[in-house]
C-alpha cells in the first residue's frame, strides 16, 4: 500500500533530509586516498547521533553499519571495513537517517583523487540520469515513466542500468511501496534472478515521498552478492555508480528533500 503524506509530515521529512544532505557533504569532503571506509562509517554515525537522529540502516536486515560504502564494481550496500580507498577509485556512499519518526535516504558517488575521463563520464551520466528521472515525478505521470526515461538516456550514453535493484517509497519505514525500477518493466524470463518487478502503471500522486536511485554500470547489468552477504556488485566486475535523492511529490512536480538549502 502506498502511503500519502500530509504537508506536516513532508515538512518533518524535509528537516531530516536537510540534515542528511549536510552529513553527506561532510562525508564527501573526507574522501581521499588512504582513508578507510570504516572511518567514514564511524563519522557518519557520530554526525547522525549528534543531529538527534539515528541510523536507518544499522540493524536493518542485520546490516552491521550505519553507512554503505561501495567501491568500484560494488553497486550498493557494501559493509564498511579496514579497506582503504586509493587514487582513481570511485566510492558510493549510501546513508539513511531516521529523524522525528521518518526516514530519509541519499546516495552519491565520490571520485577518490584524480579519476580517468571515462570514469568521470560514468559519474556524470549517473547523476544526470537521476536528474532526468526526477523531472518525470509529477502528478498524473506513471512510475514506469521514471524508469523508461532513465534507461533510454543511460543506454544512449553507452552504459547500462541495473535492473535487479530499484528505488522505493519512504516514510515511517525505510522501504515502502512503490518499487521504482530504473528501466522499463521486463519479463521475468529475461533475467537470472529478479528481485523486483515493480508496477509501472502506478499513478504518481501528490503527497507521495519517493527515493529515486539509478545504478549504472560500464559493462553488463547483471549483479551478484558481495562476500559479506549484504552488498551487490556487478557480475562481470565492471565499474558501477549510484546516486539517490528523497523527494516529495507536489502539485507542481518533485521537491527534493535531501538538499542543504
Amino acid at each position: 500500500m502506498i502511503s500519502i503524506k500530509t504537508p506536516e509530515e513532508i515538512q518533518t521529512m524535509a528537516e531530516g533530509g536537510k540534515i542528511l544532505a549536510g552529513i553527506m557533504e561532510e562525508l564527501k569532503g573526507k574522501v581521499q586516498p588512504g582513508i578507510k571506509t570504516l572511518e567514514l562509517d564511524r563519522l557518519a554515525e557520530s554526525l547522525i547521533l549528534k543531529s538527534g537522529g539515528t541510523c536507518s540502516f544499522k540493524g536493518y536486515g542485520g546490516f552491521p553499519a550505519c553507512l554503505c560504502t561501495s567501491i568500484n564494481e560494488e553497486i550498493v550496500h557494501a559493509v564498511p571495513s579496514g579497506r582503504m580507498v586509493k587514487e582513481g577509485d570511485i566510492l558510493s556512499l549510501d546513508l539513511g537517517l531516521f529523524y522525528k519518526g521518518f526516514h530519509s535516504d541519499m546516495a552519491l558517488t565520490v571520485p577518490v583523487g584524480k579519476i580517468s575521463p571515462d570514469v568521470k563520464r560514468l559519474v556524470e551520466v549517473t547523476e544526470k540520469a537521476l536528474e532526468i528521472g526526477i523531472e518525470k515525478v509529477k502528478p498524473g505521470n506513471r512510475i514506469g515513466d521514471i524508469g523508461r526515461i532513465i534507461q533510454k538516456y543511460v543506454e544512449r550514453e553507452g552504459f547500462n542500468v541495473v535492473r535487479e535493484l530499484c528505488g522505493h517509497g519512504i516514510g515511517r519505514e525505510i522501504h515502502e511501496d512503490p518499487e521504482i525500477l530504473n528501466c522499463v518493466s521486463f519479463d521475468k524470463a529475461t533475467v537470472d534472478k529478479v528481485r523486483f518487478t515493480g508496477d509501472g502503471n502506478v499513478e504518481i500522486k501528490e503527497g507521495m515521498v519517493l527515493c529515486l536511485e539509478p545504478m549504472v554500470t560500464v559493462g553488463d547489468w547483471h549483479i551478484k552478492e558481495t562476500k559479506d552477504g549484504f552488498g551487490y556488485k556487478t557480475k562481470d566486475d565492471s565499474l558501477s555508480c549510484h546516486f539517490e535523492h528523497t523527494l516529495a511529490v507536489t502539485k507542481n512536480g518533485a521537491k527534493i528533500l535531501t538538499v542543504v538549502k
